[in-house]
């Protein structure tokens, strides 16, 4: 049996899918089970990870843990703690490319955080892998009211590059890490990117196609960008960071394109405009 937390986020829902079409239990914490609409085989489980106290009975029985900051960050060190005490084996992380395992891992807020945690899962004495990604192509929902709008999108960095990974692509993976019986993806480090590097301005484009209309990319000042990232888990000053680090993006990539995905799920990243088409929904 499989616990699977950040369950009704993209990554998540994808990830509960996945395991259910390999026959696996699943247990999902979501803070409301009456709103997830997860698929009715699934153990949906209600759990505020930033206000429950005991988190151990979340996790008796499990087989395996999938760990996303995105469910609660700050409760990140007392669900490793409770899966100890649980006698949870193994451990899923979904961290970031930003880490690097050197002190540069200190210099902004993404890194800083997943890194944080990686040490903690690694002096838990559980097995673990560690799913690095970064560029999700799901960040490209923050632009759809406005593609639904007027067809602007406004955007720091429209030169900005990365390889955007399909949420499907590390659910695959991250199927295949927690189901492991051979130990290939014990305390492995996987570097997970999608199959091409883009433009935010060549990621409106296939937006665009994928929708049938035009959609065009207009670009903003850096800390109107930055204001209107601000949410309650992302203050300002870490949002001019993110912004930073992506303005930095515009003369070469801050990752490599990496095989990963083929490697370890055995087939090929999904490209970006196959998520395109996958949400065009979410932007018509």
């Amino acid at each position: 049996m499989i616990v699977v937390t950040g369950a009704t986020g993209n990554i998540g829902r994808s990830l509960v899918g996945r395991l259910l079409e390999e026959g696996v239990p699943v247990r999902a914490l979501t803070r409301d089970p009456a709103r997830a609409g997860l698929p009715v085989r699934t153990e949906v489980v209600r759990a505020d990870l930033m206000a429950d106290t005991d988190l151990v009975p979340l996790l008796s029985g499990a087989d395996a843990l999938f760990l996303n900051l995105a469910a609660g960050g700050e409760s990140a060190q007392r669900l490793i703690d409770a899966a100890v005490e649980a006698k949870v084996p193994r451990l899923v992380f979904n961290s970031s490319l930003g880490v690097t395992d050197t002190p540069a891992d200190e210099t902004n807020f993404i890194s800083r955080s997943h890194a944080s945690v990686e040490r903690a899962v690694r002096a838990s004495g559980l097995e673990w892998t560690f799913l690095r990604a970064g560029n999700y192509a799901t960040n490209a929902l923050g632009w759809a009211p406005a593609v639904r709008g007027n067809g602007v999108v406004r955007d720091p960095h429209p030169g900005a590059q990365g390889a955007p990974i399909h949420e499907a692509d590390l659910a695959d993976a991250a199927a295949v890490a927690l189901l492991d019986r051979t130990g290939t993806h014990v305390h492995q480090v996987h570097r997970l990117t999608g199959p091409e590097v883009l433009t935010n301005a060549q990621q409106v484009a296939a937006i665009a196609e994928a929708i049938g209309r035009p959609v065009r990319i207009e670009q903003i000042p850096e800390d109107e960008a930055a204001e209107a990232m601000v949410g309650p888990h992302l203050p300002l000053a870490a949002a001019r960071e993110l912004i930073g680090l992506f303005g930095r993006t515009v003369d070469a990539p801050a990752f490599p394109v990496t095989d990963t995905v083929a490697r370890v799920t055995g087939h090929p990243a999904r490209p970006f405009a196959q998520w395109a088409r996958d949400h065009a929904a979410d932007f018509s």
